[in-house]
Parts: structure tokens; C-alpha cells; sequence
């Protein structure tokens, strides 16, 4: 199988000033990552507002970043849903696109059930016709299993290959699962926005799934990392920190904030939920991404 380490960042859904999604952008964002040169992308996540995309406008992106990666790095396509059929065809339609692994969140209505959950894998793997990753995010979004629960699972279900760690402490959770699971799992990786992402790969995390807008900060950290680098690793990461701390409040919206100031997206509509920036917001925002540019020079944004 294609080996899935390092950066694979979740790409946001662009909507133009009606709320529709907007296409061009979609692929320029797609464009900007490869440009970062970041090793794998997955769509749709929490970061790309999945929760607020019909059936149809999900397909269609899913197959626009098929078309638009053309092969040239590994797709992980979010396949979550509380009903394993629905979510098997999720991963089925991904898999037209060219995704070689599918992440399903284990569904908080099933709580701490950790025989429930076998079961939900099961099923989602048998028809998936992709390796499943795991994603385990706290409660309210996900089910915030144990790390314990989590490598149960992917032990019982031989189709569950991965695991995103999302609960805290995460780092500490890695660990539990890596020493857990044994040989089930061809790889954990860390979320929650990479704001834990050092603690992460001393303990062994095979990559990192945040959001978008940091993504050449972040790739040239996992070099750096990679390449027995750690003071400059954590130097990228004391430099990004302030914004990822930004973020963890206003999620998707500081996301699309730092991307417009980049030159990568023309508008900042969201769908999603959430607290919204106010004019003192931006403004922080704006001087948070000023100091990160004075530490660490971003790349342009592509043509």
C-alpha cells in the first residue's frame, strides 16, 4: 500500500458570495498544497464544513480533487456517518476519485459500546472496498473513545489500518495506542490543528492532519523533523503556534482569514457554526500572521 506519512492537510470548502461552493477555488486551494509540497490531502474533514454540504455538492467536490491531484499524492477521503452502509459509499466514492484510504469517525451515538463500534467498523470495512482510518475525535463531534477502546477496535476489525488521534492529551494517547495495538495499525496521526503536533512525533506519529492555511510552515517542519532537526522543528512550531491557538477558537474562519491574507482565497464565507472574528479579531489575526511572516518566510501563493 502507498505509505501515508507526513503532512496531509484537510482541504476547506470555498463558497462565493451566495453560499454556493465555488469550484475554481476549490482547486486553486488543492494547487496551494501541492505547491507546499505537503504528502497527501484528505476531503472532506471538519475543516472542510462537511456537515454543511449536500450529498451532491460533497460528490462533486470529491471528484474535483481526484481530477486535480491526478495521482501526484496520496487522498484520504472522509467517509463519517452514524449509518455504516451510507458510510461505505462515502468511501466507494472516493475510491472512484482516487483516494487510497477512507477516515470515519467513530460515531458518538454509540458512546463508550465498544462491541457497538466493532460492529460499525465491521460493517463500514466490509464494503468500503478501501483500508479504513479511525478517526477519534472528543465528544460532541466524535465518540472520544479511550486509547485502549481505539486499538480494541482496530484489532477486532482488520479493514481499520489507521488511526487520527484527536482527544487529549493526544500525544499521551498515541502512545497508549501504539503500545495497545501491536502490529494492527500501519499508522496514528495527530489532528486537533497541529497545536500538539511536536509532543506527536516524539511519540511516534506517522504524520499530521490539521487545516490548510499552514501548510508549507508545516511540511517544512516534518522535514526538519525527519531530518534529526529538532530545533528547527520546534522553531517553525513556536512560530505557529500563536495562530493555531487563533484558530482552535475560530476554526474554518481563521482558516479562510489567513488563507485570504495569503493570496489563496478572495472570500471567507462559511456555512459552518461557530464564533465569528469581529473587526478586533481580524486585526489580531492579521498582525499574528505578520510576526509568523517576520520568523518564517511563507511561500507566494500559486498562480
Amino acid at each position: 500500500m502507498t505509505a501515508l506519512n507526513g503532512v496531509f492537510p484537510v482541504v476547506p470548502t470555498p463558497f462565493d458570495d451566495s453560499g454556493a461552493v465555488d469550484h475554481a477555488a476549490f482547486r486553486k486551494l488543492v494547487g496551494f498544497a501541492l505547491a507546499a509540497g505537503v504528502d497527501g490531502l484528505v476531503f472532506p474533514g471538519m475543516a472542510s464544513e462537511v456537515e454543511t454540504l449536500a450529498p451532491e455538492e460533497r460528490a462533486a467536490l470529491v471528484s474535483e480533487l481526484g481530477r486535480t491531484v491526478a495521482g501526484r499524492v496520496p487522498l484520504i477521503v472522509g467517509a463519517s456517518d452514524a449509518d455504516p452502509t451510507r458510510s461505505a459509499a462515502r468511501a466507494r466514492e472516493g475510491k472512484g476519485a482516487g483516494a487510497v484510504a477512507a477516515m470515519v469517525m467513530a460515531p458518538p451515538g454509540l458512546g463508550q459500546d465498544i462491541d457497538k463500534h466493532i460492529a460499525f467498523y465491521h460493517a463500514v470495512a466490509d464494503q468500503a472496498g478501501l483500508p479504513i482510518m479511525l478517526q477519534n475525535a472528543p465528544a460532541p463531534n466524535g465518540a472520544g473513545l479511550s486509547p485502549e477502546a481505539v486499538a480494541a477496535i482496530a484489532k477486532a476489525v482488520p479493514g481499520v489500518r489507521f488511526v487520527k488521534e484527536e482527544t487529549l492529551p493526544c500525544g499521551q494517547h498515541i502512545s497508549r495506542i501504539r503500545a495497545a495495538s501491536g502490529d494492527a495499525l500501519d499508522g496514528i496521526y495527530g489532528g486537533a490543528g497541529a497545536r500538539y503536533l511536536i509532543d506527536e512525533l516524539r511519540r511516534g506519529a506517522a504524520g499530521t492532519m490539521p487545516a490548510l492555511e499552514l501548510a508549507d510552515v508545516h511540511v517544512a517542519l516534518w522535514r526538519a523533523w525527519v531530518r534529526g532537526n529538532q530545533p528547527e522543528a520546534r522553531r517553525l512550531y513556536a512560530a505557529a503556534l500563536p495562530l493555531l491557538t487563533a484558530q482552535a477558537v475560530f476554526r474554518v474562519r481563521l482558516t479562510k482569514e489567513v488563507l485570504l491574507h495569503r493570496g489563496v482565497l478572495a472570500l471567507t464565507h462559511a456555512r459552518a457554526k461557530g464564533p465569528v472574528p469581529d473587526g478586533d479579531d481580524l486585526t489580531d489575526i492579521a498582525v499574528l500572521l505578520g510576526d509568523l511572516r517576520q520568523a518564517v518566510p511563507l511561500m507566494p501563493a500559486p498562480t
